[in-house]
């Protein structure tokens, strides 16, 4: 049936009835998404006999403090980009994980630290690669995202660009530490690596009051990497995706695996074009990740605030929260569906 336009006098009747209808001041505006913020401090074989009662104690606090900050940002009503940042921060300063002054040695007893993040706003990212000497890598991600032109920066390029910015700089060995220090030496002893030995990537992922959606992740690398060597944490689309409306990943594993699945976002893209959850989509990358040999695990966050954990390794350093409270968990079987 063809529609006919309508007559001046119809379209009057019809505004005026529109007009007339009576809206009440107390109709409930819709409700827009709540706050929700997840993190990890990296996966691996994380066994419950592997820890003492005092360093899984240590664990859950430093857990805990990282989505403190992150969350005190969401509660104010900051963004999710400043969420995550805020997030990674005191794990950088933290010696219990892998990033910042927690960091692994390369096989040359230096430190090459690598960061990314992303805004899904507008997907705008930083990353920065190798750097050397800013003492917080996510920082120099940010400046690259917000101050440059550019998305990354590596090598002595990178230290020189966050140096620019005003960040603080420190000598390489500002990130030594002994049980890294000793864990580099048994690698080179035994020429081989651990599964626990080549994880430790720590990230976050967020959702503010806006609906806006982002993600930061940070490393030290792998345990006696060759000198040079770049993981999948710097690297957008691979261990770091956001984008508003559809997920926001981060992920920790094996990076060169992470890498040739594109796992953040593969995540995403699945979500966007499949209609699945970020549960499921998460599954199938990883699934893609084991079936070359790799191993590792994701957190996942989608458009109205879903968090979600999947990993395919002993265990990962997790938590999350969100207005309704917070909870961690780093073994296997302390989170339900965790793959």
């Amino acid at each position: 049936m063809t529609l006919k336009p309508l007559t001046a006098l119809a379209a009057t009747v019809l505004l005026i009835g529109a007009c007339a209808t009576p809206v009440s001041v107390s109709d409930p505006v819709p409700a827009g998404p709540e706050w929700h913020l997840a993190i990890h401090g990296g996966a691996g074989v994380i066994l419950r006999e592997s820890l003492s009662a005092e360093q899984e104690a240590e664990f859950v606090a430093a857990l805990n403090m990282a989505m403190e900050a992150g969350a005190a940002v969401l509660r104010e009503g900051g963004s999710a980009v400043d969420a995550v940042q805020a997030a990674v921060l005191p794990m950088e300063n933290s010696p219990l994980f892998n990033a910042g002054y927690g960091a692994v040695y390369a096989a040359n007893g230096t430190h090459e630290l690598d960061a990314s993040i992303m805004d899904g706003r507008d997907r705008n990212a930083g990353s920065v690669a190798g750097v050397m000497h800013v003492k917080n890598p996510i920082l120099a991600a940010r400046a690259v995202m917000d101050k440059s032109e550019h998305v990354m920066f590596a090598g002595a390029g990178a230290d020189a660009f966050a140096e620019s910015q005003g960040l603080d700089m420190v000598d390489n060995t500002y990130f030594d530490t002994e049980h890294r220090r000793i864990s580099l030496e048994k690698v080179l002893e035994r020429r081989a690596r651990t599964a626990a030995e080549r994880h430790g990537t720590v990230g976050a992922v967020a959702i503010d009051n806006q609906g806006n959606l982002a993600a930061a992740t940070t490393t030290g690398g792998m345990t006696a990497k060759a000198p040079g060597r770049v993981g999948d944490a710097p690297l957008v689309g691979a261990a770091t995706y956001a984008e508003n409306g559809v997920c926001a990943v981060s992920a920790t594993g094996h990076g060169e695996y992470f890498i040739r699945v594109g796992v953040a976002k593969t995540i995403c893209d699945r979500v966007k074009f499949l209609d699945e959850t970020v549960g499921q989509a998460a599954l199938v990358a990883l699934n893609e990740v084991a079936s070359l040999g790799g191993d590792g695990g994701v957190i996942v966050i989608d458009g109205v605030g879903n968090v979600d954990f999947v990993f395919n390794s002993a265990g990962m350093y997790r938590g999350e929260i969100s207005a309704d409270g917070a909870t961690t968990a780093i073994f296997r079987d302390q989170t339900e569906g965790a793959e």
